[in-house]
């Protein structure tokens, strides 16, 4: 069993999830959860709640591996370059523990799930649910959902290594 911490970076939410890949594949839900970063007084906070969340995060659910999402660029350079920010400082919370971090671009993610890298949040959102075999009615927060997304691709792409032998970085490349 090997347990996957998926991150879907924000600087007004950051998306946590985390899954349990059995030896056959097979994807368990374990925790998912938005980590609310708008409490605080100015934009440097947030960064601190973002790490002190994450890190409680790693306490509680000790993680083998974790998957981020990288950034997508905006319309706005200020959205993209606060977003980066956020991205660091979950990159470096992680990095901190000695846990190896994968990178995976929006498009990448979508394409795993789903079949095509254009596909709406609606319809990641779904194979969520339907790769977890979480109940139709489940409510799932968008930035959860998208950091369990993040989770499940890294264990697609991680099996898909482990029968082909070609390395991830080439898989990445492919999808982008």
């Amino acid at each position: 069993m090997v347990r996957i911490l998926g991150i879907d970076p924000g600087s007004q939410r950051t998306g946590i999830g985390v899954i349990d890949v059995a030896a056959d594949g097979r994807c368990t839900f374990v925790h998912c959860e938005a980590l609310k970063l708008l409490d605080a007084a100015d934009f440097p906070s947030r960064l601190g709640l973002l790490c002190e969340g994450l890190e409680r995060v790693l306490d509680e659910w000790q993680p083998q591996q974790v998957a981020i999402e990288t950034v997508f660029m905006d319309k706005s350079a200020t959205s993209a370059l606060k977003l980066g920010h956020a991205r660091g400082a979950a990159l470096a919370t992680v990095v901190r523990r000695k846990l190896g971090v994968s990178e995976y671009a929006p498009r990448v993610i979508k394409q795993s799930l789903v079949g095509r890298g254009a596909a709406d949040k609606t319809q990641v959102q779904h194979m969520v649910r339907l790769l977890l075999n979480l109940a139709d009615g489940t409510k799932l927060q968008a930035d959860a959902a998208d950091a369990l997304a993040v989770a499940l691709t890294h264990a697609h792409m991680s099996a898909t290594v482990m029968r082909t032998g070609v390395a991830i970085n080439q898989l990445r490349r492919r999808g982008t």
